[in-house]
């Protein structure tokens, strides 16, 4: 800086110098000076400005340049450096659209910015771009103009190879790209129809589209598994281990050793038992009641993973990166070894395994008055299934009480308490939605022989109970020692949803308690009210939708659901990173120590990420598996009820297929129907014919597509509702044709999915 023509150092930077021991400045302290002189700067100047030496130049042009990858600082036309925010550029990820067109989801959390499909053609959905805002769209949304890519998200692509023209490209599988990439030379054959990875060698610009060379050629659409590689590869799903990882494994022993044993409990005598699904095969948890007194000792043990895979080695880079095991049907991506996951970490019966302990107090009320953690070696007395269980309890089958031997009495035990914490729920004011859960069975070719209900009993209700007692107490048992975790948070519903839920509910005469701040107990004593009416499923559907989804974060925001103040992840190591890190946790707390595996707030959104792209990737195979099981049956009609309604048509989903496809909005008769969002309906503009949530309709299939996944139907016979021209209602009754239109199936989540 210079005071009266003689350049003195500036006394924050000297300051910064002697307390960080850098010879440059901060990133922060640069972007002050920008600030301050209020106009561009050349590199000569901002370094005058900065007192940097001429021995300093060369690093500090790498930190500038490290800024400008970041989006930080901006370099104009005449190598100028500048904010961003000054020259009203705004920073984001592109989110692309099929139909070509896509939106800037901003860094600072404002409004989403339009892109058209010009400026879309620069970038791919996924990109960190900075763009410039250029005006308004005809709906009067802001439309930006990108000006700057920050980072490239797409490295390779899985897509289908198609000929245009004597012009071979790849037509991607994921349709956020709605760019086609040319295949460049030199890479591997493949012919017109097949899916392949491209790796990109060129990305799109103003001036060129995409080229990519062919790296990777999976086979075709119906080849047995192709619906799973695609998956994995369109989600970038690992799911192949490092070779590190592998030599780690192998140096595992196959059983727990004697100084495995070392500072454990011994509670190999207690009679505890897995139960899971049929088909279940890594098993996290047992579970052991008695009577104590007036109270329950109820035992949660948990497999201890955190003593095979440490802090920092490969397996656990590993772990980190896949999140969770991802349960598609007929095949699982897990997030562990089989070694480990099926093996030495899972509760296998009458084997010993080292364990986390959850050991808790449960009063009559359900209430748990004390509980401790400490780590064990346990010995599983059976592998019991949920059916088998629900039998010998709650149908009294002979046969199957006999099987149990010695451990019914346990498991009556263990209902009693479980009946003790349902009211305790009950008072707590739990959200419990009902849901249908379908399964998927094949025959010996692969393919969907039919589609089944999930049938939900009381001996799953019982599991998840005890998971989540323990999942409480782990949550306490952290935030009361002050030491930081992953808390699986729900937050309360947005001000804007609750609106249009509580403008949905007047229509039908009834209301959500709370006023501008319901709890779940609101929620839950709504549900109980209309439980019993002929449009519970419509009320439901709509409650569910106006609640936020879950996620993980060190922040103890509570569960709005669950009504729970704290809770965590605790019960599934073998399957959940976060559930790895919280046993971490635990065990640094009994140690003394603390645990620090880096930024939890990142970990957290990481781990939030990974579990939303599991969900994608099976809904992804679970839809195209539902078209090819319904692609014979072209013609048929099915009745069923609408599932969702957008502004370009209704979904349906059919009674006992358990599919869903599409009905187009100009399948739906004479006239312009308009989407009204906050009544979840479809409304004819001269007819006031009004499709809802929940109608009942008839309607025929027309088309189901392999290579979009896409299931469409024509309408037959819909009970629709005039509405009036007073806001009167009365039923009717209309008969249509149409040509129909497509979208992508919508699926039930796969896999394993319970505790919370």
């Amino acid at each position: 800086m210079e005071l009266n023509g003689i350049r003195h150092a500036d006394p924050f930077f000297e300051r910064e110098r002697q307390n960080y021991g850098s010879p440059l400045p901060s990133r922060e302290y640069i972007m002050q000076v920008l600030e301050r002189e209020g106009a561009p700067m050349s590199l000569d100047a901002l370094a005058h400005a900065l007192d940097i030496r001429d021995d300093e130049r060369e690093f500090f042009g790498r930190r500038l340049h490290a800024m400008l990858r970041e989006g930080q600082v901006m370099l104009n036309r005449r190598d100028a450096w500048l904010l961003p925010d000054k020259a009203d550029l705004i920073r984001g990820r592109v989110q692309g659209h099929p139909d070509g067109f896509g939106f800037l989801l901003r860094d600072d959390k404002g409004e989403d910015i339009f892109l058209g499909p010009k400026a879309m053609r620069e970038v791919f959905h996924g990109d960190r771009v900075i763009v410039r805002i250029k005006g308004l769209d005809r709906r009067g949304r802001a439309e930006g103009k990108v000006v700057e890519v920050l980072e490239r998200a797409n490295v390779r692509i899985v897509g289908r190879v198609l000929d245009e023209h004597g012009i071979r490209v790849v037509v991607p599988e994921d349709k956020r790209l709605a760019q086609d990439i040319l295949v460049a030379s030199g890479g591997k054959r493949a012919v017109p129809g097949q899916v392949v990875t491209v790796e990109l060698i060129g990305q799109p610009s103003r001036a060129a589209r995409p080229v990519g060379r062919i790296v990777e050629v999976l086979g075709h659409y119906a080849d047995p598994g192709m619906e799973i590689e695609i998956a994995l590869r369109k989600h970038e799903l690992p799911f192949e281990f490092s070779a590190e990882a592998r030599a780690y494994v192998r140096r595992l022993p196959d059983m727990v050793r004697r100084k495995d044993r070392v500072g454990r409990e011994d509670i190999t005598g207690l009679p505890l038992v897995t139960i899971d699904g049929e088909t279940a095969r890594d098993f996290d948890d047992a579970v052991f009641c008695e009577r104590n007194g007036k109270d329950w000792r109820l035992v949660v043990a948990i497999a201890d993973v955190s003593h095979y895979v440490e802090s920092g080695i490969a397996l656990d880079a590993d772990a980190r990166a896949r999140g969770n095991s991802v349960y598609f049907p007929r095949r699982v991506i897990p997030m562990l070894p089989e070694k480990l996951s099926n093996g030495l970490c899972s509760l296998n019966p009458q084997v010993e395994r080292l364990c986390m302990v959850a050991d808790m107090d449960v009063s009559v009320r359900g209430e748990i008055k004390a509980y401790r953690f400490y780590p064990a070696v346990m010995f599983s007395h059976a592998r019991l299934t949920y059916n088998q269980v629900a039998a010998a309890l709650y149908e009294k089958d002979a046969k199957a009480i006999s099987s149990l031997g010695g451990l019914f009495s346990h498991l009556q035990e263990l209902d009693r308490l479980f009946r003790a914490l349902l009211k305790a729920r009950a008072r707590r004011g739990a959200i419990d939605f009902e849901t249908t859960e379908t399964r998927m069975e094949f025959d010996d070719a692969g393919k969907i022989a039919r589609i089944v209900p999930e049938v939900r009993n009381d001996a799953h209700r019982l599991i998840e109970e005890c998971m989540l007692a323990a999942n409480v107490c782990a949550s306490d048992f952290l935030c009361g020692n002050n030491h930081p975790t992953l808390y699986r948070i729900h937050e309360e519903p947005l001000p804007k949803n609750l609106e249009k839920l509580r403008a949905f509910l007047t229509e039908f005469g009834v209301t959500l308690g709370g006023g501008d701040e319901p709890v779940a107990k609101d929620y839950a004593a709504l549900l109980d009210k209309t439980r019993t009416r002929p449009d519970a499923q419509l009320l439901q559907t709509v409650m569910l939708r106006s609640l936020r989804q879950a996620v993980y974060s060190p922040d103890n925001v509570g569960h709005f659901g669950l009504a729970y103040d704290s809770y965590t992840h605790f019960t599934s190591p073998i399957r959940r990173y976060p559930d790895l890190l919280v046993h971490r946790a635990i065990k640094a707390v009994l140690a003394g120590k603390r645990y620090c595996p880096g930024n939890w707030e990142e970990i957290g959104l990481a781990c939030s990420m990974t579990e939303r792209r599991a969900d994608e990737a099976t809904r992804d195979v679970v839809d195209w598996l539902k078209c090819y099981y319904m692609r014979d049956r072209i013609g048929e009609t099915f009745s069923g009820s609408v599932s969702a309604v957008v502004p370009f048509g209704l979904f349906v989903a059919l009674d006992d297929v358990f599919i869903e496809g599409l009905v187009h909005i100009s399948d739906l008769g004479s006239d312009y129907f308009h989407f009204d969002e906050a009544r979840h309906a479809l409304v004819g503009e001269r007819t006031h014919m009004r499709y809802r949530l929940s109608d009942r309709v008839k309607v025929q299939l027309i088309r189901a597509d392999l290579e979009t996944s896409k299931i469409d139907f024509r309408l037959l016979a819909s009970e629709t509702r005039p509405t009036g021209r007073k806001g009167k209602t009365e039923r009717g009754r209309i008969l249509t044709e149409g040509k129909g239109s497509s979208k992508n199936v919508s699926g039930e989540k796969s896999g394993r999915k319970r505790h919370g």
